[in-house]
């Protein structure tokens, strides 16, 4: 009972206890497999043995039979016991795979606590709003500081109209312009003028040609 104590005390670390049992175990596993090779030896001389003796002498073939068919039988029984051993490694195998495991993951989730300390979802949440809202006072100065005049939206309705009073402009300087054109003007020989043309000296002189006294 104290060897078991002594094996299984809670003081021992279970995860050397697990390694401690498996080294153990394996070693039981290597006596186990010499022993069904000296047995499986033993048969094959036995049965050898038999055959060499069937005719001859039956006393002694009839007890290497008896020999070979009791070793048989403990290596059935040393096969079985191998198994269950196999089995339980496998079994100390995964439990301390799985303890490991858990031991890895309780310290991802120690470190994991010691990195959000006391943040809570509600204060991410409040975090995530300011954040939020500051890109958006970040946007707006943006704005601003790329048009530094702060100027006015543009009116297009007084756009139109300046581009009106613009072409009236032009329509008045053509106009002003035809009034000065000379009564005699030299035609070049490769053109001809113009009929609008004609008309509006024709009226120019009419004009000038009345208010002459």
């Amino acid at each position: 009972m104290s060897s078991f104590m002594s094996w299984f005390g809670a003081r021992r670390d279970p995860k050397q206890s697990a390694r401690d049992a498996i080294v153990g175990l394996r070693q039981q596993l290597q006596m186990i497999e010499k022993k069904e090779e000296y047995l499986q030896k033993k048969i094959d001389e036995d049965l050898k043995k038999a055959k060499a003796n069937a005719v001859t002498n039956k006393a002694v073939a009839t007890a290497a039979l008896k020999r070979k068919k009791a070793n048989e039988a403990e290596l059935d029984r040393l096969a079985g016991t191998r198994l269950q051993l196999e089995m339980q490694v496998n079994t100390l195998e995964s439990a301390n795979l799985n303890a490991e495991t858990m031991a890895a993951m309780k310290r991802g989730a120690d470190v994991l606590k010691l990195i959000h300390g006391n943040m809570t979802v509600d204060q991410v949440d409040t975090t995530m709003n300011e954040v939020i809202a500051q890109r958006e006072v970040a946007q707006e100065i943006a704005e601003i500081i790329s048009n530094p005049m702060n100027a006015d939206p543009v009116d297009e309705d007084e756009l139109l109209q300046e581009l009106n009073d613009l072409e009236q402009e032009q329509l008045d300087e053509r106009l002003r312009g035809a009034e000065h054109v000379p009564l005699h003007q030299p035609q070049l020989a490769a053109k001809e003028p113009e009929p609008v043309a004609l008309d509006e000296a024709e009226e120019l002189r009419q004009l000038q040609a009345s208010m002459a006294f």
